[in-house]
Formats: structure tokens, sequence, C-alpha cells
């Protein structure tokens, strides 16, 4: 029986065809107003989640990390 998907997670995340791990960069939510405009363009992109980050993710959901 496999396991279910984690809701919370699976908003958070997008996995590539190549199986890569994007997130959302942090630093968004507030005080932008003093941030410079080329770093707040860089603070809208999809980053890629750090290996060791995305082996725990592997971990823990399976399955669910999988394109």
């Amino acid at each position: 029986m496999s396991g279910k998907t984690h809701k919370g997670l699976a908003k958070r995340l997008k996995v590539t065809g190549t199986g890569k791990v994007m997130h959302r960069t942090t630093g968004r939510s507030h005080l932008m107003s003093g941030v410079a405009g080329k770093r707040a363009m860089r603070l809208r992109q999809w980053r890629r989640m750090n290996k060791s980050d995305q082996r725990l993710l592997e971990r823990q959901f399976g399955a669910a990390l999988k394109p």
C-alpha cells in the first residue's frame, strides 16, 4: 500500500521532468520596499532545492517526488 501525498508539500514544490525539485525563493513575504529591483526580480524565480535536502524529502515522501 502506497502512502498518501503530503498536500502541503505538493503545493510548495515542483518536480521537473528530469527529477529536479524546485521551490520558491525565500525572503519575499514583506519588507520588499528596501530591496533593489534587480534583487526583487531574482527573488521571483523558482530555485533548485539542495541535493541534501532533496534526499531527506525523498526518504520521507518517496514516490511523491518522482516526476
